[in-house]
């Protein structure tokens, strides 16, 4: 983008209730314009990538600020790298020493949260270590501040984090994750009831908390709700929208993808509303 029609924009302020207030004080970290900036400032690096390194396997892709460049070579990294520290100089920002990396595919690397790794020479995806820890952690905060709730109530909350979790990793390798955070998850419930009755035997919480549902046994639930776990989502390769296509000329398209999604994902067909498309009639 024009580096003068940036500026404008930066300092152009904004207007609410009939009132022109000026934008001094800059841009929070996080806030929804946040990631609009980024991409227009970062805006020029493919094109300069696409110019000095014709015909090689120079890719570039980015997510708001976050970004990354794969190269055939090391050396080659190196020169991107300094191209875009002179790109982005230009600009009066420069790159994190401690986030910007060069490594090679087998060894990996992390990106939104995921790991990007070759093992035997097939890429590999899986949820990144750190993000693990996250959910981990949120899980374990929950149940913590959680002590002295309902189990409906403690259900209701992990249902909503473990939900945003898996669809958002379920499209990668993430099956043998999704086990490992059941067993962590099952360990911590445990702890939440045993805290709860420090005077009751393990059969007495298992009986008040777990209940068989079904071909399955120990689900924790309540006669309104039960806990979804990690591994009920299946895995789903992800399918590359049509970005050009209208849902009213189309209508095929979307009706295909939404009964693809509620044939694959049964645990979550109470759980998500899809948009109906309709014909317009006439006079509308």
């Amino acid at each position: 983008m024009d580096q003068s029609i940036l500026t404008q924009f930066l300092k152009s302020g904004f207007i609410f209730d009939q009132r022109l207030f000026a934008t001094d004080k800059g841009t929070p970290q996080g806030g929804v314009v946040s990631p609009i900036l980024a991409n227009m400032t970062l805006d020029g690096i493919e094109k300069i990538l696409s110019e000095r390194f014709p015909n090689m396997k120079v890719h570039y892709a980015r997510f708001a600020d976050d970004f990354i460049v794969t190269a055939p070579s090391k050396e080659i990294a190196d020169e991107i790298r300094e191209h875009i520290q002179e790109f982005l100089a230009t600009r009066g920002l420069e790159l994190s020493p401690e986030k910007t990396v060069i490594s090679h595919i087998d060894e990996g690397f992390d990106f939104l949260g995921w790991n990007f790794r070759k093992y035997k020479g097939k890429l590999i995806i899986k949820p990144s270590r750190k993000s693990i820890d996250s959910i981990i952690q949120k899980i374990k905060s929950i149940t913590k501040k959680g002590q002295a709730w309902a189990q409906e109530d403690l259900i209701r909350v992990l249902n909503q984090v473990i939900m945003g979790w898996t669809n958002y990793h379920r499209h990668n390798s993430a099956k043998e994750t999704f086990k490992k955070l059941d067993n962590y998850l099952w360990t911590n419930l445990l702890q939440w009831a045993k805290r709860r009755h420090p005077n009751k035997g393990h059969k007495w919480i298992l009986k008040r908390y777990w209940h068989s549902v079904g071909n399955r046994k120990w689900v924790f639930k309540t006669d309104q709700n039960k806990l979804i776990k990690f591994s009920d989502a299946d895995i789903r390769r992800h399918h590359m929208p049509k970005l050009n296509a209208n849902p009213y000329l189309d209508r095929n398209y979307f009706l295909e993808r939404k009964n693809r999604i509620i044939k694959r994902s049964p645990w979550i067909q109470t759980r998500l509303s899809f948009f109906a498309f309709r014909r317009p009639t006439n006079g509308l």
